[in-house]
């Protein structure tokens, strides 16, 4: 179809065009919407020089106060609506929080009284359940419980146990790193300070006991043992028979006699059971002159007892010098008791001039041994 320009009689009528869009806004709109684009291109050419929708036209004559009037007022109304609908989308987005929140705050506090309620059932629980317990629970649990309390001592016992077994690996470990030399010095000095025998000595001078010179032979006296003054003798530095009742084992502190063959009499502090004697000498590594020679070999032992004196044989040993402490088990352990004690000497170890005696002691008990009748 052909489209009429518009006169000018309509463009100096703006009346009619804004009557005309007030009257029926939306039919027009519906009638662009359905024309062709070519069409609707041309016409919004046109539209540009409309006073109503562009209120200043740059080509045109000056637009009258109607006209500008009406501009502003179009203007007005467009900024009106595109604020209305600000608005209401605020308003909108403000309701929609506030039901969020709303909701929010309802859920929280179904949230808060859940779990107060469960905190109250939890507390009052365990005392309900004590209330409910009878016998055949109770007895079970104790006796977990004095099961744990056991497993619990034993633990620390393993414990204690276990670190005394790694000391003990310790301690065997340092020793198995000594030297032999070492290991030889510690045992020299052990036998001669310590005295590891744990018997009873009867025959000890600090106790009592003491040497009968009658049943004892004569002390072996040899020139290097004797002072002298201008040819007078003053003393003699040879020691006397009760050296062998001290512990003090050193070289030259002992008790010696002429020859192989002697005898020396002790009479114990009180009368005791006889079982064991001892007797010791000096090692080979601190001996002066780097010799045994002097000690003795084979003995006899009796016990003495009455007056006059009663001899019974309690049994024949015979002394090995490299073992410098031995003890001997009596052979004849007689049910009685003995106030004295007699070693007999027959031979030594090859000095043909003296045989020396370091120390003796007697062992048993003063209450008959088990076994035994009273």
């Amino acid at each position: 179809m052909p489209r009429t320009s518009r006169s000018p009689r309509d463009l100096g009528d703006p009346l009619d065009d804004v009557a005309h869009l007030c009257r029926d806004p939306r039919p027009r709109r519906a009638v662009q919407r359905g024309r062709n684009p070519c069409r609707m291109t041309e016409e919004s050419s046109q539209n540009m020089n409309d006073p109503f929708l562009f209120p200043l036209r740059l080509n045109g004559p000056s637009p009258g106060l109607i006209q500008f009037v009406m501009g502003c007022m179009s203007w007005i109304t467009c900024l009106a609506c595109i604020l209305r609908s600000q608005v209401h989308q605020v308003l909108f987005n403000n309701f929609r929080c506030k039901l969020l929140f709303q909701k929010l705050m309802e859920k929280t506090g179904v949230l808060v009284l859940f779990l107060f309620g469960f905190w109250v059932f939890m507390m009052h629980l365990p005392s309900k359940v004590e209330v409910w317990q009878d016998d055949s629970i109770n007895t079970p649990l104790q006796s977990l419980r004095m099961y744990q309390e056991k497993v619990r001592h034993h633990t620390g016992e393993i414990q204690v146990l276990r670190g005394t077994i790694n000391q003990l690996v310790a301690k065997l470990q340092e020793m198995e790193a000594m030297s032999d030399e070492q290991k030889m010095a510690q045992k020299i000095m052990k036998m001669i300070q310590g005295d590891y025998i744990e018997k009873p000595d009867f025959a000890l001078k600090s106790i009592g006991a003491s040497i009968d010179f009658e049943q004892t032979s004569a002390t072996y006296n040899h020139d290097k043992a004797r002072s002298y003054w201008n040819w007078i003798r003053l003393w003699n530095y040879a020691q006397p028979p009760d050296v062998i009742l001290e512990p003090n084992v050193t070289p030259g502190n002992c008790w010696a006699f002429s020859g192989d063959r002697g005898q020396v009499t002790i009479r114990l502090a009180q009368k005791v059971y006889l079982s064991n004697l001892t007797l010791q000498h000096i090692p080979k590594t601190i001996s002066l002159s780097g010799s045994l020679d002097t000690a003795p070999k084979d003995f006899v032992i009796y016990g003495m007892e009455g007056s006059p004196r009663e001899e019974v044989f309690l049994g024949a040993f015979q002394f090995q010098p490299e073992n410098i402490i031995q003890t001997f088990q009596l052979q004849n352990q007689p049910t009685r008791t003995f106030g004295a004690v007699k070693v007999k000497i027959s031979s030594n170890w090859g000095n043909p001039r003296f045989t020396c005696l370091y120390r003796v002691r007697v062992h048993g008990s003063v209450t008959p041994p088990r076994g035994q009748p009273n």
